[in-house]
């Protein structure tokens, strides 16, 4: 097994760990297992940076070209931006939301060919990894707007249930969710931004064109358009709550769609395909 391999599955093994701890934490009401938990997380994704230094020194470039390497870089991006958040709120709560979906996103990228290959030298620009890092930081950022949004939906149908045991004592107050979720669109949208200006000025050294309506951008604008509708309503017209947490589902389908279908379904100049070396 080689040493790519080898770290690759210690990760998921202790991301796999602080889901159970964080779940034990949650379910079993014993605060001091999220708190392990959440060391156990850092521990994961400093194995997981690990990982990816041996990949990048192998590949020489940025290793992230193959659905198997996209995915693994996703978990490890909402695991940074998770540990960051609660950082701030300190909900090991939200740690049983990121970590199984950190845990998910390693089962596919397992279940994915993995062949480590010199990278295609368009991909060896400066701009590449630039671009890589705005746009997965931005996708793991609404990944957690999305678990926000979940739970306040949960919390509300309970409030107006007056179901008021389980997990109903387990979970935030709407306001805090509501926060949550503010503060990830906040940091995901210029995110996002960010990533759409730099592939756009990446893709004008590669392509000779700043834009091409490749299915992949025809997408990524769509879901932009629908995030900055989220922010505008937010800033602009007072959207809070409900509405604000429906939209971020909303939009989360949608960068899912962007991020696995149109590479998958769609084809283009950004399918994993496109990046292999010629």
């Amino acid at each position: 097994m080689s040493a790519i391999t080898l770290l690759f599955y210690l990760t998921l093994l202790v991301y796999l760990g602080a889901t159970v701890l964080y779940f034990v934490g949650m379910l079993g009401k014993r605060p001091a297992a999220g708190r392990v938990g959440r060391w156990v997380l850092v521990a994961g994704a400093l194995l997981h940076a690990g990982s990816f230094a041996v990949r990048h020194s192998t590949a020489g470039g940025t290793p992230v070209t193959s659905l198997h390497e996209s995915l693994s870089f996703f978990a490890w991006c909402l695991v940074l931006l998770f540990l960051l958040l609660d950082l701030r709120f300190r909900l090991a709560v939200m740690g049983a939301f990121a970590s199984p979906l950190a845990v998910l996103l390693m089962v596919g990228s397992a279940l994915s060919p993995d062949v480590v290959m010199e990278l295609n030298p368009m991909l060896k620009s400066w701009l590449f990894p630039v671009h890589i890092a705005f746009a997965f930081l931005g996708n793991a950022a609404f990944a957690l707007s999305f678990g926000a949004g979940l739970m306040y939906l949960i919390q509300d149908r309970m409030l107006k249930s007056k179901r008021f045991t389980g997990i109903y004592q387990l979970l935030p107050s709407l306001d805090t969710l509501d926060k949550v979720n503010y503060t990830c669109l906040s940091v995901g949208f210029p995110l996002m931004t960010l990533g759409i200006i730099s592939g756009a000025v990446w893709g004008n050294t590669v392509w000779g064109s700043y834009w091409s309506w490749d299915p992949k951008q025809t997408w990524a604008l769509i879901t932009w358009f629908l995030y900055a509708a989220l922010l505008h309503g937010r800033l602009t017209v007072g959207w809070r709550g409900r509405k604000a947490a429906i939209f971020s589902i909303i939009g989360f389908i949608f960068l899912l769609f962007t991020f696995l279908g149109v590479n998958l379904l769609l084809g283009g100049q950004h399918t994993f395909e496109a990046f292999a070396l010629f």
